[in-house]
């Protein structure tokens, strides 16, 4: 007796993410960090200025580059030259030599507030976050300082604290509003905090807003079906995704957060809508973990087993340690009729009960083990894994009959018979080929007393 492929609710705010995390990206990435001024203007009748000017301007990084290295030597305390050259390495993604730059133009001006920025923002794109908060908030807190480019500081910063710090976030955008216009990015950002700070009515108006000066724009109508899934309102955010995807096919993040929709619908029918979305979503990003793992649940949901064990067995491989992707693929396999393989993926899950995010998941592993031992003849296995199982889950009917047969097995005719006995008052013609089973083995040991 094996339970019913299991439906885990889908993180839609997790596949949602995909979708608010895009605006995070003209924030904190530059192609040519703003504030890069023009060499000529300290041309100083050093005829390589003018050289390394022309090349910036051209957009020829790589000549820039070696022009400014050049100037760099020949100047190395001229903050604005160092600048440059940093400016020139980012543009070119040598991220370990604009970083260098950068903090040499900041040595030598401390108080020059383009390095900063720049150094900042390419700390953030790079995961540096704490790093990169530091060198914002210097760039920010210069009052001499440009004040769009002081305000973009403060807008990167509210990037960064938007998850974990979203009261200063929200310190952080008013402060960058008080310095340069109000933008679409910033409405949106004031609904995402909103939300954050636990005020969803005025995460849906500055959503709304920004919808109706913006009709087209795919992240407020993804920021505004992520709110509705967190407030459990499909209906609400269902219409507006089918209209959005009218206008933007291939938009990611909207597929995304439909085929998360339609999954976490009760009906399988409805789920299995989310498959050729998904399907077709891998296909244009086959490296996206979220959208195989997805697509790997419908497919078991929708028992095309053969299709999910692959997309499993890559998941697993890649993250090894994840005992919530062993226990799938496990899962998968038992169902394949493959419960050899599937013990041992389980019995690396259950060893660290701490990995799971939940004592449920924990359990369930534990059930599935139990159940892959006993259809491996491993009555040991089978009673430790459900011991395991019952401190965090209640017994179940399948659980009871799984340790009667394993002490069945080992010969241990009391605990068996009343085992099975204490099946059948459960079970009450729920699982009749299980109860005609256990009444033939009581009647059975019942002569071997």
């Amino acid at each position: 007796m094996y339970p019913a492929v299991r439906t885990r609710q889908n993180n839609v705010a997790g596949l949602a993410l995909l979708a608010l995390a895009l605006s995070i990206t003209p924030v904190l990435r530059a192609q040519l960090p703003a504030g890069t001024r023009d060499a000529a203007s300290q041309v100083q009748q050093d005829p390589l200025r003018t050289q390394a000017a022309e090349a910036l301007q051209k957009g020829d990084y790589a000549a820039a580059a070696k022009l400014l290295a050049t100037l760099a030597e020949k100047n190395p305390n001229d903050a604005q030259v160092l600048y440059n050259l940093g400016s020139a390495h980012d543009a070119l993604d040598q991220t370990a030599e604009a970083e260098s730059a950068y903090r040499r133009a900041i040595a030598a001006s401390p108080n020059m507030l383009e390095p900063h920025l720049a150094l900042g923002l390419l700390l953030a794109r790079t995961g540096k976050s704490a790093d990169a908060h530091t060198e914002l908030s210097a760039a920010a807190a210069i009052p001499n300082g440009d004040a769009a480019l002081r305000a973009r500081a403060y807008r990167a910063m509210a990037r960064l604290d938007q998850r974990g710090n979203p009261s200063g976030a929200s310190e952080e955008l008013l402060a960058a509003l008080k310095l340069s216009p109000e933008t679409p990015d910033d409405i949106l950002l004031t609904g995402e905090l909103a939300e954050a700070n636990g005020d969803p009515a005025a995460a849906e108006t500055s959503f709304r807003r920004l919808l109706a000066a913006d009709p087209d724009n795919a992240q407020a109508t993804a920021a505004l079906v992520h709110l509705f899934l967190q407030q459990k309102k499909p209906d609400q955010a269902e219409p507006l995704l089918s209209a959005a995807l009218k206008k933007h096919p291939d938009d990611p993040a909207l597929s995304a957060q439909l085929a998360a929709l339609y999954e976490s619908d009760p009906d399988p029918a409805k789920a299995a809508q989310a498959i050729p979305i998904l399907e077709k979503l891998r296909a244009t990003t086959p490296q996206d973990a979220a959208v195989a793992r997805l697509l790997a649940r419908l497919y078991s949901r929708a028992g095309q087993y053969d299709k999910a064990l692959p997309l499993l067995a890559a998941l697993a491989a890649a993250t090894p340690r994840d005992p919530i992707l062993l226990d799938d693929q496990a899962d998968v396999l038992i169902r394949l009729h493959r419960s050899a393989d599937a013990q041992p993926l389980l019995e690396r899950a259950i060893a660290d009960p701490k990995a799971f995010p939940t004592p449920q998941a924990y359990g369930v592993a534990a059930s599935h083990l139990a159940f892959a031992a006993s259809v491996n003849n491993d009555p040991t296995t089978t009673l430790r894994a459900l011991a395991l199982r019952d401190r965090v889950l209640a017994q179940t009917p399948s659980s009871i009959f799984l340790a009667a047969t394993a002490h069945d097995k080992l010969h241990q005719v009391k605990q068996a018979s009343d085992l099975y006995k204490q099946f059948l008052s459960m079970a009450k013609g729920q699982f009749p080929d299980e109860e005609w089973e256990a009444k033939h083995r009581l009647s059975a040991l019942e002569h071997m007393k």
